[in-house]
């Protein structure tokens, strides 16, 4: 709806602040928005947001210092604290519980050595996962996000052969949610037995059905043996009993088995009253010197949330997005239409604004 929000915006002349993607139908508004004299800021929350001033300051100060950046991979996600991550999916929800589990159904599309690789919908990308080793206190595993492939402009990285931006998870996020697709309970198509208005229906007679057991009335054991025959893993076995879907508990219905599912772990998966989350952000960015030399500079961004106080998804959405609503309040930024915090006037105050709220990034560097 953020289109729809925009147009009423411009309409209204309005000026109007999100830390969405820009969307088709948004850009389609930068005309309209430019004669009405209005700005339409987007991209400015974490990830689209601080991800983007991190990696211009970077790649804007090696550029200042006659280096050409060769590749560019960024990593960021929110997780609960380690010592919450006790569950199969390994995670929390500290934002849209269906945007979530809906990123691992994604098509995705990247630069690799100068290749574009194209990963399709429907499941695909839970296969693309890889092992991040850049915190080696963590176990972590990634996977591509969108099309990263637009970037090379964006960031104006012309000489990059890679580019790729990613999201991260604690490692046996994807087998859950690769064992969660293939057992069905992701697809986001109507299923008629979970119209609102049907019979009740137990999660054990659910899975039944999705699996397309007549016998809903199976023995437990006999189901996690067909279970296990169907998926050719234990594991599923083991992630349905975890997280109680194997139940007579009744199922509350929301029309498909992704939003059915995401309705229940939206509460049993949510963080508790005293636990926290934790966000973790990550470039990788090659330089070529003009001596020839090769150095890949390292950005860690990491951001614990407070127990008694705001999540790390809060702050780190939260306060750039604040920030550049004071900044267009104060007419700090001039720029109208459908823009982005891609020039240094606003990229470089905001993340001096971020870092005196205590929300800093740190720098790690090796030469070959």
């Amino acid at each position: 709806m953020h289109h729809v929000v925009a147009k009423a915006c411009i309409d209204q002349k309005i000026n109007m602040v999100t830390a969405s993607y820009v969307s088709d139908a948004m850009k389609e508004l930068h005309n309209e928005a430019v004669e009405a004299g209005v700005t339409i800021l987007n991209e400015i929350g974490l990830d689209p947001g601080i991800d983007h001033l991190l990696a211009l300051e970077c790649i804007d100060d090696v550029k200042a210092m006659g280096g050409r950046v060769t590749s560019f991979e960024s990593f960021c996600g929110g997780l609960p604290a380690p010592e919450f991550s006790d569950n199969p999916l390994r995670y929390k929800f500290s934002w849209s519980p269906r945007g979530a589990l809906l990123n691992t159904l994604s098509s995705a599309r990247y630069l690799r050595k100068g290749q574009v690789v194209e990963i399709s919908e429907g499941g695909e990308l839970m296969a693309a996962t890889k092992s991040l080793d850049f915190l080696p206190g963590f176990s972590l595993e990634g996977f591509p996000n969108r099309d990263s492939t637009a970037y090379t402009n964006y960031y104006g990285i012309p000489d990059a052969l890679t580019v790729l931006r990613g999201t991260i998870r604690y490692t046996g996020f994807a087998e859950a949610a690769r064992t969660l697709q293939l057992l069905g309970l992701l697809d986001p198509k109507p299923h008629p037995y979970l119209h609102t208005q049907g019979p009740d229906m137990t999660w054990r007679g659910l899975i039944c059905q999705i699996l397309g057991f007549e016998d809903t009335t199976i023995l437990p054991e006999n189901l996690k043996q067909k279970i296990t025959e169907r998926t050719g893993s234990e594991f599923a076995v083991e992630l349905l009993e975890e997280l109680e879907l194997l139940s007579d508990e009744k199922v509350a219905k929301y029309g498909t088995p992704l939003d059915t599912l995401t309705q229940y772990l939206a509460n049993k998966l949510a963080l508790g009253p005293q636990e926290r989350d934790l966000v973790i952000l990550r470039h990788d960015i090659g330089i070529m010197w003009p001596d020839n030399r090769k150095e890949v500079r390292g950005v860690n961004f990491v951001v614990y949330g407070d127990a008694e106080g705001h999540s790390a998804m809060a702050k780190t959405v939260g306060f750039p997005a604040a920030i550049a609503t004071k900044m267009i309040l104060d007419g700090e930024i001039q720029h109208k239409g459908i823009i982005l915090p891609f020039t240094s006037d606003i990229y470089r105050p905001i993340l001096s604004r971020l870092r005196n709220e205590g929300l800093n990034s740190t720098e790690t560097s090796k030469f070959f």
